[in-house]
């Protein structure tokens, strides 16, 4: 039988909020003004954002993307907003192009450290397929500001319940979060800082698709979950072999091979993981 042809991705008209326009978002307290300066520097990308596209929903069966294609809504996301608290009924499904979501844990003290993340391969709210609409003790936040897919979580799970292809690609994509969560655990353990963080700076350029993005060193420090002078560390060692460089809070990644050397197993591992069961 002839092999079938893989899914053309699905395009989308680029966002009238990446022209530098205000945006009114909902679950933060950050000001309209900061929005409005996130959406100008948004607008700099408008072209690659425009033809980015989601791994795992060019992975839908086509009936199913034919149906759902008028409920899919492209938005902008912004650095900090909440998609998600502990609790929270899940209402939409998020599907990132360009932007990078962390699934974080916050302790009674007020730390938090990431526990996951969600890009342009995974989606916000598989939950919603597990028969709980709950997110337990994870809260999902913005970490950089993009694009996403958002489409009501009632219209997914319908089809999920009727398509079982679609099913199929939904159920592989939750073993591979699982193998993420999992590979996270032992990397955390095993592996040191300068590893570990190259693997990090590999894992959010695969998932925002860019080489360039903005991070700062203590926010880097609270998702990696080690001290902020150890990212400065890290972060030196790399531009001194010129394999990054940095400049007012955004890192750019000059040689990603180089990178790739410097990453522990953890990053080829989970890629490869990702691959087999997603393609």
């Amino acid at each position: 039988m002839p092999e079938k042809a893989a899914p053309s991705p699905i395009q989308l008209n680029p966002l009238h909020a990446m022209t530098g326009v205000a945006v009114t978002r909902t679950n933060t307290g950050s000001s309209s003004v900061r929005q409005h300066r996130l959406g100008r520097s948004l607008s700099q990308k408008e072209t690659s954002a425009s033809n980015a596209s989601n791994l795992l929903l060019d992975r839908l069966p086509d009936e199913v993307r034919s149906r759902l294609s008028g409920q899919l809504t492209p938005i902008p996301l912004f650095h900090g907003q909440i998609i998600h608290k502990p609790g929270d009924k899940i209402r939409a499904l998020y599907f990132p192009t360009t932007c990078m979501i962390s699934v974080t844990v916050r302790m009674r003290d007020g730390r938090t450290v990431e526990a996951g993340a969600i890009g342009s391969r995974e989606v916000v709210g598989i939950n919603a397929f597990m028969g709980g609409r709950e997110t337990t003790q994870t809260e999902y936040v913005v970490q950089l500001p993009g694009e996403a897919i958002k489409i009501e979580a009632n219209s997914m799970t319908a089809e999920f319940d009727r398509n079982t292809e679609m099913r199929d690609v939904m159920l592989r994509y939750t073993q591979a979060f699982v193998a993420q969560i999992s590979q996270n655990v032992a990397c955390n353990r095993l592996h040191d800082t300068d590893e570990r963080f190259a693997r990090w700076l590999l894992e959010v350029r695969d998932r925002v698709q860019s080489d360039e993005f903005p991070l700062t060193h203590g926010f880097m420090a609270e998702m990696l979950g080690i001290r902020r002078a150890s990212v400065t560390d890290a972060a030196t060692k790399l531009k001194k072999l010129e394999v990054i460089e940095t400049k007012r809070g955004t890192i750019r990644i000059k040689h990603t091979q180089d990178l790739e050397k410097i990453s522990c197993e953890c990053y080829f591992a989970l890629k490869e993981e990702y691959d087999r069961l997603l393609g």
